[in-house]
């Protein structure tokens, strides 16, 4: 089946996800505890069996496992056989990542790759203080300042509240107060090590789509359990991928497979108290991605975390069991049976509540796009180990990476906190006096232009030549028709020595560039 379909568990029949719908994008959902984690390895062992790259995070640490062979558990070969499936331990090419450099490749991007929105949104600006971040925005690009990492924003953030009362007339208010709860939240940031994600080299989205010699797609796997200690810097990084995925990737179309299928963990942290501006920049993603090639899937406790909107572009449903014990959860129940396409020998709220662990209602599209009738399924046991590498399998597999070397070392280039710095240095150093020379003052000295005469230094009478006094040497009153051609002629040696200056520039210019005239 790997070769046009995935097999995700068994009913009465094989359940499976059609590759060329596995950009319908998808949902996995089920309390803690109830085997999301392992649906989600079991998916991503298909897709990378089929040649189809994954992105993951890891948040407990456990998918890790997906590395190293399995150890074929009874209960897995217990239920493989009931399946029909010949259980083989297998492993899988993977690549770690860590925002934070430790357990993966280092993963950055920059400031002005982030954007305003999802900044502010790291920051948890309120609205006048998103502004004042769009004005800094804007500033840089006028001023053509790089915005490169944290030290730079703050560069930036320092200069609009210098010039403040100039940027108000343009822009809008600037006060103070903004721009210090700003850098105030920057100071959280970085003491929480997301100060580690801003820089470059940054991220290239193509290195995530590898293929091993084998054909097999590489699972990118983002250590995330030091990270989840700052969810909204997860949420952010994790939607600005998928922007960045977004804008790079060419319009495809629907193709046999995707070129690459991204799972999103603890999806609720991306929609809570997420301001309505950036939740349609999600509708917008989710619904337009697939055209270039890219599936998603959500992985969250309840499907309530899911707003209607985007839940209305998830076409492939596994749904795990839920516990009624709340009227939320009651109504999170009857939410997840209502969007199944029903099945008339199942009463789909009394399932949910019943499944077992590792057991599930799945339901994927098929034909043309319709989905099936929901079915009650057991989950096929995955064939690579499930549980954590330890910290020396783990390292060992970075040390082997393809990709060793390429993000390890930050790259500090001229930006704008330099270039910045530069410019309070040049401001801060004495002005020389302009000097008179040049072809200017050269041609005024012989046509009559230049200054007076230097004083005359003679011996003081009576000094013996051991003191002296200075004289000026006296002019004789001129005429007002020789004051106008004297005029007259520093004048056109200013005007003629101007003109030679600018030709001898062009030339020089000229043979730089190559260009002619």
């Amino acid at each position: 089946m790997a070769d046009t379909s995935i097999l995700i568990g068994k009913s009465h029949k094989p359940e499976v996800l059609e590759l060329k719908l596995a950009n319908r994008h998808g949902l996995v959902t089920g309390a803690t505890g109830t085997g999301k984690t392992v649906t989600l390895q079991v998916l991503a062992e298909g897709f990378s069996n089929s040649g189809v790259p994954v992105f993951a995070a890891d948040i407990k640490g456990d998918l890790s496992g997906i590395a190293a062979a399995g150890d074929l558990k009874p209960v897995f070969v217990e239920r493989a056989q009931s399946m029909g499936i010949d259980l083989k331990p297998d492993r899988f090419p993977v690549t770690f990542w860590d925002l934070f450099g430790k357990d993966g490749h280092p993963i950055r991007a920059t400031v002005s790759d982030m954007g305003p929105l999802l900044l502010a949104r790291l920051l948890d600006l309120n609205d006048i203080q998103e502004g004042v971040l769009n004005i800094v925005f804007r500033v840089a690009d006028e001023e053509g300042l790089l915005l490169l990492d944290l030290k730079d924003l703050r560069s930036m953030l320092t200069f609009v509240g210098e010039n403040a009362g100039e940027l108000t007339n343009k822009y809008g208010n600037v006060s103070s107060a903004s721009i210090g709860a700003i850098q105030r939240a920057l100071l959280v940031l970085e003491n929480q090590g997301g100060d580690a994600f801003f820089g470059e080299p940054m991220l290239n989205i193509n290195d995530l789509m590898h293929v091993d010699r084998d054909g097999r797609g590489m699972i990118n796997i983002l250590a995330a359990d030091k990270l989840m200690n700052n969810p909204r810097l997860y949420a952010t990084f994790l939607l600005w991928m998928l922007a960045e995925l977004f804008e790079n990737m060419p319009e495809v179309g629907d193709l046999e497979k995707p070129k690459l299928v991204f799972f999103f963990d603890e999806a609720h942290l991306l929609f809570n108290n997420a301001p309505r501006a950036l939740l349609e920049s999600i509708e917008q993603v989710v619904r337009l991605i697939r055209s270039k090639g890219v599936g998603v899937y959500f992985v969250t406790q309840n499907p309530l975390d899911i707003p209607d909107t985007v839940l209305a572009q998830l076409g492939n449903r596994v749904q795990h069991a839920l516990r009624a014990f709340t009227p939320r959860d009651q109504k999170a129940v009857r939410a997840a049976a209502e969007t199944f396409r029903q099945n008339p020998a199942i009463k789909t709220e009394e399932a949910i509540m019943q499944l077992g662990v590792g057991e599930a209602l799945i339901s994927t599209l098929e034909g043309k796009g319709t989905p099936t009738m929901v079915e009650r399924a057991f989950i096929r046991p995955p064939t690579a180990r499930v549980g954590p590498l330890t910290p020396q399998e783990r390292q060992a597999i970075i040390a082997q990476s393809g990709l060793r070397g390429k993000y390890d070392q930050a790259l500090d280039r001229e930006s704008a906190f330099e270039l910045l710095a530069k410019r309070a240095e040049e401001a801060a150093a004495p002005q020389e006096e302009p000097s008179s020379g040049g072809i200017t003052g050269w041609l005024g000295g012989i046509l009559g232009g230049g200054s007076d005469p230097a004083p005359t230094t003679v011996p003081k009478s009576g000094s013996r030549g051991k003191a002296t006094t200075t004289v000026r040497t006296s002019r004789r009153e001129i005429s007002i028709t020789e004051r106008v051609i004297t005029n007259a002629a520093s004048s056109a040696a200013r005007t003629v020595g101007t003109q030679i200056g600018k030709a001898i520039l062009r030339g020089v210019l000229g043979s730089l560039t190559g260009s002619k005239r």
